[in-house]
């Protein structure tokens, strides 16, 4: 997910102006020792969000006696970096993308390794969500909450007034698509990936399915570090895959041309309309967990109820002949700045299965414990539960690709190309060499 880079906090039905709170003091008393100091936490998740998250720190302070003090910023990126070079860190930092995380290594950072059993930790963690920020053998990030990107958001009634099924293989999905076009139901697929500011993202999520689970963890991970091309063939057979779905004639209303002028968060309207092509009728919409906080009103409202009758989803099955069933996702990776009594005792706790079960699972119904033994009964939507489900099922968990990318590539020429690309203003082929000439050289 791309709008964690952008410090947009967006919960399943809660919009609000960003809580820009005070920076953090890393000396002084608040260094989170002994006694009565505070550990200090710094993240980029701000409002609702923050609320809920301070609330669980709060009730966990209650028992173990430790002060637990959030502060969340909207320019939190750039803002940390200031502060750890400035001598100012916080105890804890909770970084919403690896690549500055790793960047912050060499400038005090406390391995994990040192505060928490890592290895215990993360034993009940879906392959992949590990290694993530793991360097030289040592974790200096591990994620206290995911997000789940391979699913497919779709309407039971209108489902259910077309005489469709929910597919649970690739070639079941394709059947769907296939009756939806041939019966002139509508389009298979609701698609746009215009974001202001960031147009194409959404694109690189489509294409990083496809790596994932063709090429297996390992491979995906080199596609991130430049081992595997973005001309390669199995770049090429990923992006062939999704032409077969989201190009294919019929398949979206407009083509290519409506799907990249069309907002990522609007494109899901039509998912609860009816009438047909004529009015423009989708059935299918891949996205995000957070897409539910960009749906019509009446719809949010239906799932803040629990009322399922009018949006649901389902995992995006893996082709039959993929290397690996994978999500694809992203997450928030604790770091910490201290090593002491106090630090050891909230990493442990923010890292952990417990975390969650004071209330942020419940209040903050995108939360999604990295911990497949999570207890769901404390989530209330119903997408938590689908979503944790999806990660237990899968071989693997997919980190964002393109946010661990260089930045002049992961939000700048791939955004930009497979835009073109979309567009029908670049073949695959050009979009794809010219992803690979902007690599930086070192």
């Amino acid at each position: 997910m791309k709008l964690p880079k952008r410090g947009l906090a967006v919960g399943s039905v809660v919009f609000g102006a960003a809580l820009v709170l005070a920076g953090c003091s890393g000396g002084g008393t608040s260094g989170g020792g002994s006694g009565g100091d505070t550990v200090t936490i710094s993240g980029a998740f701000t409002t609702a969000q923050a609320t809920a998250f301070q609330k669980d720190l709060d009730a966990w302070s209650k028992k173990s006696g430790v002060k637990v003090k959030y502060n969340g910023s909207n320019s939190f990126q750039t803002s940390i970096v200031t502060q750890v070079k400035g001598g100012t860190a916080p105890n804890i930092a909770i970084f919403p993308q690896p690549g500055v995380l790793k960047s912050l290594i060499s400038q005090g950072m406390v391995p994990l390794d040192d505060l928490i059993d890592v290895k215990a930790t993360v034993a009940d963690e879906a392959n992949g969500l590990a290694d993530i920020a793991k360097v030289n053998g040592k974790t200096y990030g591990l994620p206290y909450n995911i997000n789940v990107k391979s699913l497919v958001w779709y309407n039971p009634a209108a489902f259910s007034a077309a005489g469709l099924t929910v597919p649970k293989t690739d070639a079941e999905l394709q059947a769907l698509q296939k009756k939806v076009i041939d019966q002139g139901l509508g389009y298979p697929w609701c698609v746009g990936i215009a974001s202001q500011g960031s147009n194409g993202w959404p694109m690189t999520d489509w294409l990083e399915e496809y790596v994932l689970r063709y090429g297996g963890l390992s491979k995906y991970n080199d596609w991130i570090t430049n081992k595997v091309k973005f001309n390669s063939p199995l770049v090429k057979q990923a992006a062939e895959k999704v032409q077969s779905y989201i190009f294919a004639p019929g398949a979206v209303n407009g083509g290519g041309q409506a799907m990249a002028s069309t907002d990522f968060g609007a494109a899901g309207n039509n998912l609860f309309v009816s009438g047909g092509k004529a009015a423009g009728q989708c059935f299918m919409m891949r996205q995000g967990t957070f897409i539910t906080g960009f749906f019509p009103k009446d719809i949010q409202a239906q799932i803040a109820k629990g009322d399922t009758s009018n949006v649901n989803v389902f995992p995006l099955p893996a082709p039959a002949d993929a290397a690996t069933t994978g999500t694809l996702g992203g997450g928030d990776l604790v770091a910490a700045f201290k090593n002491d009594a106090n630090t050891k005792k909230v990493v442990d706790y923010i890292t952990g299965k417990q975390f969650g079960t004071n209330g942020y699972a419940t209040e903050w119904t995108a939360a999604l414990s990295p911990h497949n033994t999570f207890d769901a009964s404390k989530y209330t939507s119903p997408f938590q539960k689908a979503a944790q489900a999806a990660v237990k099922d899968a071989k693997a968990f997919g980190f964002d690709a393109s946010d661990q990318m260089p930045g002049s590539v992961g939000a700048g020429t791939e955004w930009s190309n497979l835009t073109s690309w979309t567009a029908g203003q670049q073949s695959l082929d050009e979009a794809l060499k010219a992803i690979d000439a902007s690599w930086p050289s070192n």
